[in-house]
């Protein structure tokens, strides 16, 4: 028998940490419902400090070394330690944040860090601002070590805790952090806490990560609102010109028709395409639950989610319903992300969507055009880019990689879906120290969590699954 596997079956680590769980939810909940109740919003500096603290304080009770790192103007970056002091050991380290996603309390059932328990047994849901994404995590985390204290078993590794607290906000002091640590966030791989499990509720790994850079378009029409009847036909709509300047940009199917937008993309790897494969179909039921009458492209959602994409965040121009007027408006906005894969990169990105624009004949200016301007030119934008980052992706047959796996069904008797990046974005390429670093993605949270939206929440069942995986990760590795 494979040492590892041998080793994983002695301790049990999936039955040690639920005995200890079901003897402890009520306190599980209870600290996790604590710190969903300290607001967590990154530019809320007084809360964000509270967290912080609430974080560090809770993994110094369980003995780890922890330390506040900080840059100036940023939210502190917790980093907990639980090590021997052996060198010859390697140290893995486990990321989440504590910031969430800005919010509108008027949508929420309950207010938003007021957490609520609703229904019972393992379907039972906890609802508060950052209740799956990120702070379950990392409750499920403290609970891992305590069930190991609990039942006398070590950890296998020198394990290492980083929670970010601007994560929500695009991560825009995370570099200068590793630049200014590099002794504290030293590390041989990186476990992201962060995403959720599979839609078919199968545990999942991931092993990149979407890049993301964002825009702002704002397309002018008249110097003051006018009349439609007397002007229609004649003065260009704002509106109008904003739709048709998107349609450019995208098509019904999600394809970016610019030009050379897909000459970076990387394709898949055949061991990526064999991962994708062993995934069974799902895309039937989970377009069922989604009330969905159609789904865009050819692809199976798997491999959608490994290509560039273009999302329209929002659109606002004139009003609607009973606050509509008959009214030729001044300005329209559009707010968009895109989505990036290896190897394109934001400035590349950026660098085509405005040849695009001006090939399609739209002045760019950056700030707001002046009369002069907008006479000079026929159609006028302004365009304002996000930061940004690029996408990365750790090797399905890296040594950490193939670890993760075999440990997480050694642990439970099911191997985990192994997907090759995360829908989403992760600032993934700051940690893998342009390849060297190991990145591998190891999400607990249900899917159907309300992730950035209203009545955000976490399944029961999926901490308590959360619990047993790092324990198995945290005795498990090697």
């Amino acid at each position: 028998m494979h040492t590892l596997l041998a080793l994983l079956l002695a301790v049990t680590p999936a039955q040690f940490a639920r005995d200890w769980r079901v003897a402890h939810e009520k306190e599980i909940v209870a600290e996790l419902s604590a710190l969903l109740a300290i607001p967590n919003l990154a530019s809320d500096k007084p809360n964000i400090e509270r967290n912080a603290a609430a974080i560090a304080e809770a993994f110094t009770r369980r003995g780890a070394v922890v330390k506040l790192l900080r840059v100036e103007g940023a939210p502190p970056l917790v980093v907990a330690t639980v090590a021997d002091g052996l060198r010859t050991r390697p140290t893995y380290t486990f990321y989440a944040h504590y910031d969430g996603q800005p919010l509108d309390p008027a949508q929420w059932t309950s207010p938003p860090w007021e957490p609520v328990l609703r229904g019972t047994g393992p379907e039972a849901r906890l609802y508060a601002r950052s209740a799956s994404d990120d702070k379950a995590p990392i409750v499920a985390m403290l609970a891992a070590l305590d069930a190991m204290r609990a039942a006398k078993v070590e950890p296998g590794v020198n394990l290492k805790f980083v929670f970010e607290g601007e994560e929500e906000a695009g991560s825009p002091h995370l570099a200068g952090y590793i630049s200014q640590y590099p002794d504290e966030l030293a590390t041989d791989g990186w476990l992201l806490c962060d995403g959720p499990v599979h839609q078919s509720r199968h545990s999942q790994l991931y092993f990149g990560a979407r890049g993301v850079t964002d825009l702002e378009i704002t397309v002018y029409g008249p110097a003051r609102p006018l009349h439609s009847g007397h002007y229609g036909n004649w003065a260009p709509n704002p509106i109008v010109a904003l739709t048709h300047l998107i349609d450019s940009l995208r098509d019904a199917e999600g394809r970016i028709p610019v030009e050379h937008f897909y000459d970076d993309v990387t394709p898949l790897t055949p061991a990526e395409r064999a991962a994708l494969a062993a995934i069974p179909p799902f895309d039937d039921s989970i377009r069922r639950e989604l009330a969905l009458g159609r789904t865009e492209g050819t692809l199976p959602l798997n491999e959608a989610i490994l290509q560039p994409a273009l999302n329209l965040r929002g659109i606002a121009g004139g009003r609607v319903g009973e606050q509509a007027s008959n009214s030729i408006v001044t300005e329209a906005r559009a707010s968009i992300d895109f989505r990036l894969v290896p190897a394109q990169t934001p400035e590349r990105v950026r660098a085509l969507i405005e040849a695009h624009l001006a090939k399609q004949g739209w002045f760019i200016v950056r700030d707001d055009p002046d009369v002069a301007t907008r006479l000079a030119h026929p159609r006028v934008a302004k365009l304002a880019w996000g930061h940004g980052y690029p996408s990365a992706r750790t090797p399905l047959d890296a040594p950490l990689s193939r670890q993760v796996a075999d440990v997480l069904t050694a642990a439970t008797g099911v191997a985990p879906y192994r997907l090759p990046s995360l829908g989403g974005s992760v600032p993934m390429h700051l940690f893998t120290d342009s390849g060297r670093t190991p990145v591998v993605g190891v999400p607990i949270v249900n899917h159907d969590n309300n992730q950035h939206a209203a009545n955000e929440n976490v399944r029961l069942q999926n901490l308590w699954d959360g619990i047993e995986l790092f324990a198995a990760l945290f005795s498990g590795l090697r």
